[in-house]
Parts: C-alpha cells; structure tokens; sequence
C-alpha cells in the first residue's frame, strides 16, 4: 500500500524521465501494448525499434513469469509508434499492487491513451474451444488486493472512480470487428481475477460459473483498474490456452498454458496489428 504519496509520485516520474530520455528524438507512443503468453513474436514485428531491460528503469521491478521477457520496447507498428510491454508483473510474484501497477502509472505520464492488455487463461464458458480468443468486456475483481488503497494520488485520478467501462466499450467493439474482418474466432467474456500462484479448484470454478466469469486468469484487472483511474482507455483480450479446473477432469499445468499460447500466437499478432492499424486516440 502507498503511504507516502509523493514519494511514490517522485519514482512513478522519475521513470518516466528516464524512457522519455532515453527516447529523445522519438515521438512518445500515446499506445502501450502488454505482450501476454503467446504474444512475444509481436515484439519482433516492430520497425524501428528500441528495448529498454526493466532493470535499467528507476524504479521498474522485474518480470520473473515463464516467457515474459522484461523489457520495454519502443516501435512503429503498423504504422503508429507504439510502447510494448514484453513482459507483466504479477502479484503472485510477491509484489505489492502498487509495484505490479507502476508501468501503468508510468505510460500515463508519457501520455500513452489506450492500453491494450493481453493474457493467457482458463475457460470458464463450456462453449469456449482452446486456444481461442475473447474480448474481455468487463470484470470480476472481488478475490484482487485492493490496487487503489491508501490515500488518492489526485495527479493520477478521483478518490472513487466509477468502474462501469473499465473496458472501453468502443475499443472492444473495434477488437471484434477487426478479428471478424480477419476471420479470426473471437467471444466476448466476463473475466475473472484469480491471484494465484496456484490454480482455482473445480469449486471455485463451479462458483465463478454461477456468478457469470466466462474465463479466469491472474493478471490484467489490476492493471485495467489503475488504468481506469487514470482516464486511459482499455482494450483486453484473453486467449483461452485450457479449460480450468473441472471442466474436463485433466490437470492444468503451465505446459499446457504455454503451448496453446504459441498455437494462438499468429492469429493474436494479426489481430493486434489489425487493431493498432485502425485504433484512433
């Protein structure tokens, strides 16, 4: 929890002098793009572009999550220049919220517009086929630490922010009419947060069911949260990489969440430069 707010906004700034440094002579991206499971090829795509490691950040933590690489890199996708974010920080990681949200704070300083946050997770909706993709429309948080808590950062946002378009309801309609126009398969799905490390039991599967979770996952409405609070506009797709636990009696395991990331992997990067393509911000 933050305690001392303007110390907090002293390091949320300082790391955003340092990228904005080391950019000099670039236009600052107003997009920012978090490469999920299954999305690193997308870094590779980008023209023109520039990696900065996590480590060298003031105040960045590091990503340790399998296949995240941890770095910012800075690029023209599809035309536009855009932040990408290969690599998330998640609180089963042992962050507090205020770490796992701070890139967040940063991009909102540099003046990034719409965030566009991927992910890997479990399908909750028996009608969902793996490795498919969803539009995440909107949320279910109630087992996530509390990212707001502590006393209001009025520079970033409102004591209260109101949570009913976490997800840009106009983002969301674009990401699905780009993945129809590419024949991509795409649902639109409620998400739940889960904080991990381990996975959900089948009965707490069976619950998120009942109260309507189409797909579950530990990462992404934090971040969506904190970015909400800060008038940034949210784009969200989840890839479905296996069905949680119950849903088909097999076990889950990583390997699992990895490989289906990779088979998903070409139409993800598709949809995402299609997407960037037609994004006004």
């Amino acid at each position: 929890m933050i305690t001392d707010t303007a110390e907090f906004v002293k390091r949320v700034d300082g790391a955003a002098s340092y990228i904005r440094e080391a950019l000099s002579g670039r236009e600052l991206p107003s997009v920012c793009i978090v490469l999920g499971s299954g999305l690193g090829p997308l870094s590779s795509m980008a023209e023109d572009a520039m990696e900065i490691p996590y480590k060298d950040i003031p105040g960045f933590p590091v990503s340790t999550a399998p296949g995240h690489k941890g770095c910012l890199l800075a690029g023209t996708l599809s035309g536009r220049p855009v932040f990408m974010m290969n690599g998330r920080f998640h609180y089963y990681e042992g962050y507090p919220m205020e770490t796992v949200t701070f890139y967040v704070r940063v991009m909102g300083r540099l003046g990034v517009k719409a965030l566009f946050l991927t992910n890997a997770s479990g399908g909750i909706n028996p009608d969902y086929k793996v490795p498919e993709l969803v539009a995440i429309t909107d949320h279910l948080s109630f087992n996530a630490e509390p990212v707001l808590r502590g006393p209001n950062i009025t520079e970033f946002g409102t004591r209260f922010p109101d949570q009913c378009h976490v997800y840009d309801p106009g983002l969301t309609d674009l990401l699905v009419n780009c993945a129809r126009d590419l024949k991509i398969r795409i649902s639109r799905g409620l998400y739940a947060y889960s904080k991990g490390p381990q996975y959900e039991t089948p009965a707490e599967i069976r619950a998120l069911r009942i109260m309507g979770a189409d797909c579950v996952g530990m990462s992404t409405v934090p971040e969506a949260i904190a970015a909400s609070h800060m008038g940034i506009r949210v784009a969200a797709m989840s890839c479905i990489t296996n069905m949680a636990a119950g849903m088909t009696g097999n076990p889950l395991s990583e390997q699992e969440v990895l490989d289906n990331a990779r088979l998903a992997s070409d139409n993800s990067c598709a949809l995402v430069k299609e997407f960037v393509k037609r994004l006004e911000v």
